[in-house]
């Protein structure tokens, strides 16, 4: 295989750092994917991050996922999947 080159990749000045999400929304178009990032506590949150994204990114978001789940269940043992929430958050796709 040939060598490719290396790339620089910066991390731009507005993200400041990790944030916190426990909810996530997914919708989709035909064209995109858009996953929404939220911190719910208490009777308030804040949506906390906005991803777009092809289909095809999607497909290889979802498996990048998938294989570090497996990765990490392997080295710290089986994950329990967290409740979904008992209530509306505010988020509609309707």
């Amino acid at each position: 295989m040939e060598n490719q080159p290396s790339r620089e990749i910066k991390l731009v000045d507005n993200i400041p750092g990790a944030e916190y999400a426990n909810v996530m929304q997914v919708s989709h178009t035909k064209e995109e994917f858009l996953l929404m990032f939220a911190n719910l506590a208490g009777p308030s949150g804040k949506v906390v991050g906005k991803i777009l994204t092809s289909p095809g990114h999607m497909k290889r978001i979802v498996s990048a996922l998938q294989e570090n789940i497996v990765r990490y269940e392997a080295s710290f043992g089986k994950i329990t999947e967290a409740e979904a929430p008992k209530n509306d958050i505010g988020f509609s796709d309707k």
